[in-house]
């Protein structure tokens, strides 16, 4: 693929990203919690228990922003603070019984919204959409 030819694609995929995303914001303004928090409910019940430190990192956040909104999330019966197992100094943070009902709400509402745009497409074009998020799929990975 020619360089020009890889920025053009680059250019498409993430203009498309960012319209997508915004989209589905609509979807999650229903939650009643911003997308920080919702994006942290899901790195924690995805990944796991995380300490505040690699939660952080997971979200590109500084530790104090981290703090903040786990604090809050905390604060809403979201998540919850537990001794860290292999660290009795450390802390784990999980998600609440209360925290995976919301976000599953939340992931549902956003999945919804983005069916009833798919329907529209047809079967030919739903397949190549499928096929185009594999390889996005495959693109994000080999940032990791």
């Amino acid at each position: 693929m020619a360089k020009s030819d890889a920025l053009e694609v680059a250019d498409r995929v993430h203009s498309a990203a960012i319209r997508l995303l915004r989209a589905v914001r609509v979807a999650d303004d229903e939650a009643g919690l911003s997308a920080p928090k919702l994006s942290a409910l899901s790195v924690l019940i995805y990944a796991g228990p995380k300490s505040l430190t690699s939660l952080a990192r997971a979200e590109q956040v500084t530790a104090a922003t981290m703090s903040k909104l786990i604090s809050d999330l905390e604060a809403e019966g979201l998540v919850a603070k537990r001794a860290d197992q292999a660290d009795r100094r450390g802390l784990r943070i999980d998600v609440t019984a209360k925290g995976r009902a919301l976000f599953q709400d939340a992931r549902k509402r956003r999945l919804e919204l983005l069916r009833s745009r798919v329907a529209k497409l047809s079967a030919s074009e739903r397949a190549r959409l499928r096929d185009a998020a594999e390889l996005m799929l495959r693109v994000a990975a080999a940032a990791d």
